[in-house]
């Protein structure tokens, strides 16, 4: 089966797994088929009974009893629930046991029997799948259990149980089949939230919370799920975990960052986002270290916050493996190893495809090294060695969007993809940008662009994050010709929480007027995310802006809206 379209494994996971769906892997064993994996597969019982026409319809899953567990107890599903990944017959449903989230998970160390189902209806009453999988100790006691056998493009729910302790519970979507016709005889619509960018630190997540509201059909998520810096709040319960070293302003072992991700997933608002939808995930640089490129760790460090490769290597392993761990995500860990593939594709019917793209784990060094990532243009315009996505993960996105048959083709990366020059307000002549974002490694963009030019894919659109701000953006091959055509248009959300750190909005805007008329909309002063609404014939983007993040019930609105429709490659204003 191609990795692409949703090849699974779960963790290492090489128990005494048995039965339908299960079968062996060189380092785990993919849960598949039915969905009836896991170690404890043997003590599920299915009930059937005859019909009158005396035929035997097909089995109900139920769960064995509950048995009480020494050390689990009420609290253990701290965490809350999660789903992700969705494919037309499958998801991958998640939880991790953890009644203490910050101090190391608070669980025996030995590996639990979790039960698990997912059903049509939220009281449980139509169970379509059940099953027994083990939270293993090694892998923090989270579970990934990879169901299949659903049908597509349907609502189901679903829970855990931890000895007699039931889950919250959640729920989750399938992704439609296609149409035979392809993109020709799309129909339906997709309705997502596009996300980044949730410092915890810096204020309270009443985004979340309207994403909840909003019931999507899915939550991309296209970085900085976590931050690694010290505690420094102005938020007294907002305060960073304590890592093992203080002073370096960066996570740097297994717990460390176990501990971050178990408080940022203690949070009801994001929890609450999560229980209402899958969600699609990558990471950018936070889930691990500011800035970093590959195996350099961020510019300007030193001392002891230096790293060379090697170390660096061993901090990298340590933050994909709690990012593994704390993820509805279907990918396979080598634990141990500074490499985790997630770049990955899915496709929901014959409407859309998501391109997933992973810019940090294969980029080159950042020209220049700058600490700030502000720096000269002219150093990314020659950059002609550098790449964000790798080699292979470039010809793994030219030969998606050249195979592509759905009407809309979407690709969800990390930093801004849109050229943003400008000059300082000093009285500065030079030419400066953010050599962090894809404005360090310009030939690659063009690369990417005329990739997507060339390939004709019906309707691109590029999701983006990582500034902190909102935009609309035209993208051009070259974007010192603003009279070429655009090839795509692109929409960033702005952060959940995390601060606007550009100078100001008139700054901003100003240096638009001069350098960027490919900016069709720009908003820096408010927290919120993007709101989609794909149909055949429009993709529709509301920018949603919360009042105050210094408030966690603060009132989230709709600032503008902005659609694409179908057939034209840039966006007007509703």
């Amino acid at each position: 089966m191609s990795r692409d379209r949703g090849d699974a494994v779960s963790p290492a996971r090489a128990q005494s797994a048995q039965g339908a769906g299960a079968r062996p892997h060189r380092r785990s064993l993919l849960l598949g088929g039915l969905g009836l994996g896991g170690a404890a597969l043997g003590g599920i019982g299915l009930a059937a009974c005859s019909t009158s026409n005396g035929t035997t319809p097909s089995p109900v899953p139920t769960l064995r009893a509950p048995t009480p567990v020494p050390g689990v107890s009420d609290g253990v599903f701290g965490l809350g629930v999660a789903s992700g990944d969705p494919l037309p017959d499958g998801v991958i449903l998640w939880t991790r046991l953890a009644p203490k989230p910050t101090q190391g998970g608070g669980m025996p160390s030995r590996d639990v029997p979790v039960d698990w189902q997912i059903a049509t209806d939220e009281r449980f009453v139509s169970v379509v799948r059940a099953g027994t999988q083990t939270a293993q100790a090694a892998f923090a006691h989270s579970v990934h259990v990879d169901v299949r056998g659903l049908e597509p493009g349907r609502d189901y729910y679903y829970r855990f149980r931890a000895g007699t302790v039931l889950s919250p519970v959640g729920r989750t979507r399938t992704a439609a089949a296609p149409a035979p016709g392809g993109a020709a005889a799309a129909s339906g619509s997709l309705s997502f939230a596009l996300v980044s960018c949730q410092d915890f630190q810096n204020g309270y997540w009443p985004a979340f919370d309207a994403i909840a509201t909003d019931h999507p059909d899915l939550v991309v998520h296209v970085g900085d799920y976590i931050y690694e810096y010290d505690p420094d709040s102005r938020f007294p319960d907002r305060l960073h975990t304590t890592p093992q070293t203080l002073g370096l302003d960066q996570l740097q072992t297994l717990s460390d960052y176990r501990n971050r991700y178990g408080q940022y997933k203690a949070d009801p608002a994001l929890q609450a986002a999560h229980h209402a939808a899958p969600w699609v995930v990558t990471w950018d640089d936070h889930e691990v270290e500011n800035n970093y490129a590959g195996l350099v760790d961020e510019p300007g460090d030193t001392g002891a916050r230096h790293q060379d490769p090697a170390r660096f290597a061993r901090q990298r392993a340590a933050a994909y493996q709690a990012y593994y761990e704390h993820m509805p995500i279907r990918a396979e860990l080598n634990p141990g190893s500074p490499d985790l593939r997630i770049y990955r594709r899915l496709t929901f019917g014959s409407l859309a495809t998501f391109n997933v793209m992973d810019t940090r784990q294969y980029r080159t060094r950042t020209p220049g090294d700058y600490p700030s990532a502000i720096g000269p243009a002219e150093l990314g315009r020659t950059d002609f060695d550098g790449t964000m996505a790798g080699a292979d993960q470039e010809r793994w996105l030219r030969a998606g969007l050249d195979a592509s048959r759905t009407r809309w083709n979407l690709i969800a990366q990390q930093t801004m993809m849109a050229q943003l020059d400008g000059q300082l307000p000093t009285g500065g002549t030079e030419l400066l940008t953010n050599l962090d974002q894809n404005d360090g490694y310009r030939p690659y963009r063009q690369r990417l662009l005329a990739g997507v030019r060339d390939s004709r894919v019906s309707n691109p659109v590029v999701l983006s994050g990582d500034l902190h701000c909102a935009w609309v953006n035209d993208l051009r091959v070259d974007f010192d010709r603003p009279d070429t055509p655009a090839v795509a248009t692109e929409f960033v959300c702005t952060s959940i929480s995390s601060a606007f750190f550009l100078i100001s909005d008139d700054f901003v805007r100003e240096n638009n007027a001069r350098f960027n008329p490919h900016v069709r909309y720009f908003r820096g002063d408010r927290r919120g995310y993007t709101r989609f609404q794909l149909t055949p014939t429009q993709c529709r983007a509301d920018q949603r802006v919360v009042a105050d993040s210094d408030r966690p019930d603060s009132p989230v609105t709709t600032d503008a809206t902005w659609i694409v429709e179908d057939g034209h490659r840039t966006a007007h204003s509703a």
